[in-house]
């Protein structure tokens, strides 16, 4: 793959993340305002086998400030380490990440852009979930526990340059960036002894709109499928990584979690109930790693 040159000079960068998107790459780059004066907007095509990148090229129109990247590994973790440090100039004043499956409501760019501006101890701001029946649970517990939601969030530029001065990186085969980023955020790349919760927004006029389980598209049931199973996995995964940041901090992560699975895989144990069968193909799936 040929490495392309890092963005021209932009004050917002805006990375979105597409795997087997070209049902609906074009909704979402129709909900963003691609004309947007001083914004960078990077198309992340990764490990895709369908039309996500002609689909996105396409919806592009040819204008200057949108780049779409045909990315032959997969991974969200895997792409979030490429824009962070490949693409991004480390000058923005925010940077704001999003998947290519949602769409955004309007104005959500200029809210988030907003809030960490008028908040310059804040790291991170949330953009809130819209829809399906959990919407309001969902956007409680983001405002409760300070979190992320990969679909839609923004970084400052400052904590963005640091963490490429720092050199770090998310681990590759890490499942979803959201989780470790906001506790980055928290922290301001610390252990978690120095947790803070004010470092992370929820931001009001930010939100985005998902695709929803159906009953009429099975399709929808297979993809739900394995969701479950990946949220087993970074389960999984994330008492490794409450370790690490509770011991050393971002400093200690490793290159890829699979090479500490053979240390902690003894201890685990699938959960009660359904969740429990996921956690069972999720073991699977990590013993494999393992080995």
């Amino acid at each position: 793959m040929t490495v392309p040159p890092p963005s021209p000079p932009a004050s917002v960068a805006v990375a979105i993340f597409a795997h087997q998107e070209e049902r609906r790459i074009g909704r979402c780059l129709a909900s963003l305002p691609l004309d947007r004066p001083d914004t960078v907007f990077h198309v992340l095509v990764n490990g895709s086998t369908d039309r996500t990148a002609e689909r996105a090229k396409a919806a592009a129109g040819g204008r200057a400030n949108i780049f779409v990247h045909d990315i032959v590994q997969g991974g969200k973790s895997r792409t979030w380490n490429h824009a962070v440090h490949r693409l991004l100039t480390g000058r923005e004043s925010t940077v704001i990440f999003m998947d290519g499956d949602a769409e955004i409501v309007a104005g959500s760019i200029d809210a988030l852009v907003a809030d960490l501006a008028a908040n310059p101890a804040a790291n991170a701001a949330a953009g809130l979930p819209m829809n399906g029946r959990m919407a309001a649970a969902y956007q409680a517990g983001l405002r409760a526990e300070g979190g992320l939601f990969g679909d839609l969030y923004a970084l400052s530029g400052r904590f963005v340059a640091a963490i490429r001065d720092r050199g770090l990186r998310l681990p590759d085969d890490l499942i979803g960036d959201d989780g470790l980023v906001a506790s980055w955020a928290h922290t301001d790349l610390q252990p978690d002894s120095h947790w803070v919760h004010d470092r992370v927004l929820a931001c009001d006029g930010a939100g985005f709109l998902c695709e929803q389980v159906s009953l009429f598209r099975p399709a929808s049931w297979l993809m739900q499928y394995r969701r479950l199973t990946s949220y087993s996995v970074r389960f999984f995964q994330n008492r490794i990584l409450s370790d690490i940041m509770t011991r050393e901090g971002p400093d200690g992560l490793p290159a890829r979690l699979a090479s500490l699975y053979g240390e902690w895989l003894p201890r685990w144990r699938p959960r009660p109930g359904l969740t429990g069968w996921f956690d069972r193909k999720a073991l699977q799936r990590m013993r494999k790693a393992a080995s």
